[in-house]
């Protein structure tokens, strides 16, 4: 492109950009200033020549041509990022200005000018030539610790590009393109010692040191908080926790209770006065939580951790909230039976119907569950019950159906349907069109079941000889109902006897004076 066009200002800073990425600071500088050439206004030009004294570490030549670039491009962010690091860089360096403090002493001396033009040539006298620098120049060896502060995870490259220079065979040969391997691996460790220049020139390790014991003195001053800011930051981490939760993100929530629980456990008990009781209810947020997650085990874990502190404390509030938590998980993972169990111990420990009327349901949803459709019907009469006391239409609708069911279990067909109108009726009342499509679907079942019960009943006298299941318990009973039926069907038989044997006299009679009719009639005949 800038053979086409030569002295094209974006090309030459897209070149510059790309030299800068490879570390080539020089000649990223040299086309950053060519972009300059023609337009000094040119602000991606003005930009690209800070970035490359930054990286170079002229901190001070970066922070002027930053501001003249925000002062030419204000709404521009990044001169005003620019212009941030750079004045932190210069502050790293030298320090800031509150910290150095001039004095002004009466016996200073001034050096002539004729002293300082000595020294100079002292020291042009003492320089080596840029050949002789070349061959023998060596860089001062750094202690290691530094180092690796200030490469961080780049330290672990640099130890083995150097330990590849050990090796003589290796740096002998050369790759496909003809390049030396040594010259890849001096050229890896002369980078890396340059970063490790400018970082050390961006925030040398007295700054570093500054900040690690800022941080320790804001770390300690935020561990002696005042009551009143603890309280409000437990309030509002609480807050916060629940929010997550209620609001489908159970992993920040569960996060965040983490953070907190760690950070309270810190303090001391005259930083938090409750601090084991809230202990426990952020087990028991973490464990409500990864319940949401899916995680059963981990929150079966929390749970028992909360009932574990409340119990040590004698909380009894925070005793029944724990078994409640548990006998949820358990059922979750289909342990009914401990459901059960954990439930039963909260009963005496329930406060509202409300909240009776919730666990009885869920104790008989856990019996029906184990196929014991007697206790089962049994609590759901008890939820009913609380429900009805409290007068909630929802919690009413649910004890109906589990009344239902249960009966359906029981095969007490007649009571289901029932129940099962009554629910549906509630249904109606909330404008849950869920249940009633659910409910419908149950009367159903249930009516079908209870027509074939019926027929089954209508059927039973007519097979009760021939079928197997026939109770033979009362055999004087049936023997005389036999001998009663036999004595019928030989009455009926003796009047049907009669009955043919009267017609048969009757046809003998009636013949009889057929013939004696016709006889007179022939004699008439004989006598005319």
């Amino acid at each position: 492109a800038l053979k086409l066009r030569a002295g094209d200002k974006h090309c030459l800073v897209a070149r510059s950009k790309c030299y800068l990425k490879l570390g080539d600071t020089e000649n990223s500088l040299k086309d950053a200033e060519a972009s300059l050439q023609n337009d000094k206004t040119f602000s991606k030009g003005l930009y690209q020549k800070a970035e490359t004294l930054y990286t170079m570490g002229d901190f001070e030549f970066a922070l002027v041509f930053y501001h003249r670039g925000y002062r030419l491009r204000p709404e521009l962010q990044k001169f005003r990022l620019g212009i941030e690091k750079s004045q932190e860089a210069i502050v790293n360096c030298i320090g800031s200005p509150s910290s150095v403090k001039l004095e002004n002493k009466e016996d200073l001396c001034f050096i002539s000018r004729q002293a300082e033009s000595k020294k100079a040539n002292q020291k042009l006298q003492n320089k080596v030539t840029m050949d002789q620098k070349w061959t023998r120049k060596q860089r001062p060896v750094r202690n290691p610790k530094t180092e690796r502060e200030l490469l961080g995870e780049l330290y672990a490259d640099k130890a083995y590009l150097e330990k590849l220079l050990k090796d003589e065979d290796l740096m002998e040969s050369s790759t496909k393109q003809g390049i030396k391997v040594a010259d890849l691996v001096l050229s890896g460790i002369s980078y890396l010692d340059t970063r490790s220049e400018f970082w050390q020139q961006q925030k040398p390790i007295y700054a570093r040191v500054r900040e690690r014991k800022l941080r320790q003195q804001r770390w300690i001053r935020d561990k002696k908080r005042k009551p009143a800011e603890v309280g409000r930051y437990i309030v509002k981490s609480m807050e916060d926790i629940d929010m997550l939760l209620t609001g489908n993100c159970p992993e920040e929530s569960c996060k965040k209770a983490e953070r907190v629980l760690k950070r309270i456990q810190g303090w001391s008990d005259d930083e938090v006065p409750n601090k084991n009781e809230l202990i426990g209810n952020l087990h028991s947020c973490i464990g409500n939580a990864q319940l949401e997650m899916g995680q059963m085990e981990a929150a079966l874990q929390s749970h028992k951790m909360d009932l574990e502190f409340a119990r040590q404390n004698d909380l009894r509030d925070a005793v029944s909230r724990a078994l409640g938590n548990v006998g949820r998980v358990y059922a979750r993972i289909g342990k009914f039976q401990q459901a059960i169990d954990t439930w039963e111990e909260k009963i005496p420990m329930a406060k509202s119907s409300l909240e009776k009327t919730w666990l009885f349901h869920e104790i008989g949803r856990c019996y029906l569950e184990l196929n014991e459709a007697g206790a089962a019907q049994n609590y759901g009469q008890k939820s009913l019950q609380s429900a009805d006391e409290e007068g909630d239409a929802e919690w009413q609708l649910h004890a109906t159906v589990l009344v239902a069911q249960a009966q359906v279990k029981l095969k007490d067909y007649r009571s289901a349907i029932m129940n099962f109108e009554k629910a549906l009726e509630k249904a109606k009342l909330i404008h849950n069109e869920a249940a009633q499509k659910a409910i419908i679907i149950a009367l159903d079942d249930v009516s079908k079941s209870f027509i074939e019960e019926l027929n089954k009943r209508r059927e039973e006298p007519t097979i009760a000889f021939s079928s197997p299941d026939y109770d033979f318990s009362s055999e004087d009973t049936k023997a005389d109902d036999f001998e009663k039926f036999r004595e019928r069907e030989e009455s009926e038989e003796s009047a049907e006897n009669q009955d043919d044997e009267k017609q048969k006299e009757d046809a003998r009679n009636c013949k009889e004076e057929h013939g004696n009719s016709k006889e007179g009639g022939s004699e008439q005949e004989n006598k005319e």
